[in-house]
């Protein structure tokens, strides 16, 4: 599609995200990753990014504030086929693991090698997508992972360590376990894979309901995560406290340059219905979509983020992917903001 004879007020095009043109020269890279391989209760999220893709021209394109969002100059990846072939093949192998450990059955040699080589492949995704991401940061591109299941974000935070950054994760679960069911990378470890990195200053979670004794632990010991509770964040609303406020008490943590990770479970079950562990609580679209924009507007530069856990399973397959279009346009559109590419009017 020929960039200069968009029309914003037409249908988007098919096959394209958001039905807007892939730019020549983008500013937003987007960069799909088909990975669950960890996933440890339902799956379906490797198909996040196709289903996303899909839907994702049935939004319009106006967000109050932003001049002129669909002009933001952006490349979605073509989806690797090769990641997507490995993760058929881990998945199943890691599902017959799980299984095996969830029904107290013995655990023999030929499972614990295959668990061996599922994190040794995790590692070489997670390496693979640093490069990547490395080379475009080196052009000076805005880059973002679609996930896949949370763990899909490693090798990007991997990646911004040219500068220190602080992380904020809007998430239903800490994700701090050191490892999970055996795996280094699962997804319910990702965050303290990322804590370990130098560059990684500051983790500011949000919306957290599911937390086991050892996560919880390390949110008190850590100096490097402070830990906004859902039922912390609601008993202050239900005491006065206004979102505004509260926004305003995280970002203040955060430094300069803001890295965000959107599991899309941060927000409340009935937006992300089939997501793998979908828990009661959580926040509104609107409350995600506003700190999201306060961050932009703060003097802070988001450098980076990722959307993850968008699946796509038989409860309600085009809502998950209407609403995690949705957020990604937004992430991406206030991400830019941030970084000068979009204008912020407030008209």
């Amino acid at each position: 599609m020929d960039e200069s004879k968009f029309n914003p007020n037409d249908v988007g095009a098919k096959g394209t995200l958001f039905g807007l043109p892939n730019h020549p020269n983008p500013k937003l890279i987007i960069l799909p990753v088909p990975w669950e391989v960890t996933v440890s209760y339902r799956a379906s999220t490797a198909q996040g990014p196709a289903h996303i893709l899909e839907c994702s021209d049935q939004l319009d394109y106006c967000i109050h504030g932003i001049q002129e969002p669909w002009k933001l100059p952006l490349h979605f990846e073509n989806i690797n086929s090769d990641w997507a072939q490995e993760n058929s093949k881990l998945r199943a192998i890691a599902a017959q693991y799980i299984h095996a450990l969830e029904q107290n059955e013995p655990i023999n040699e030929q499972l614990l090698q295959q668990v061996k080589e599922i994190n040794l492949a995790c590692k070489k995704l997670h390496d693979s997508i640093n490069q990547k991401i490395k080379k475009w940061l080196g052009q000076g591109k805005l880059v973002a992972v679609l996930g896949g299941d949370h763990s899909c974000a490693l090798g990007s935070i991997q990646a911004h360590d040219d500068q220190p950054i602080g992380i904020l994760q809007i998430d239903a679960h800490a994700d701090l376990r050191d490892a999970y069911e055996g795996f280094t990378y699962s997804h319910a470890s990702i965050m303290h894979q990322a804590i370990k990195l130098d560059h990684v200053q500051k983790l500011v979670q949000v919306g957290i309901r599911d937390y086991c004794p050892e996560e919880l632990a390390l949110i008190n010991s850590s100096h490097k995560v402070h830990t906004f509770f859902d039922a912390a964040l609601n008993e202050e609303q239900f005491n006065g406290a206004t979102w505004h406020q509260q926004c305003l008490n995280i970002i203040n943590l955060l430094p300069e340059n803001v890295y965000i990770s959107f599991d899309i479970d941060g927000l409340e079950p009935a937006l992300c219905p089939d997501t793998g562990t979908p828990v009661p609580g959580g926040l509104t679209y609107n409350q995600a979509m506003y700190l999201i924009k306060l961050v932009a507007l703060s003097g802070r530069k988001i450098v980076g983020f990722d959307l993850c856990e968008v699946a796509t399973g038989p409860n309600n397959y085009e809502l998950n992917a209407i609403i995690g279009a949705r957020v990604l346009y937004q992430l991406s559109c206030w991400s830019a903001v941030s970084q000068g590419i979009l204008t912020y009017c407030n008209k």
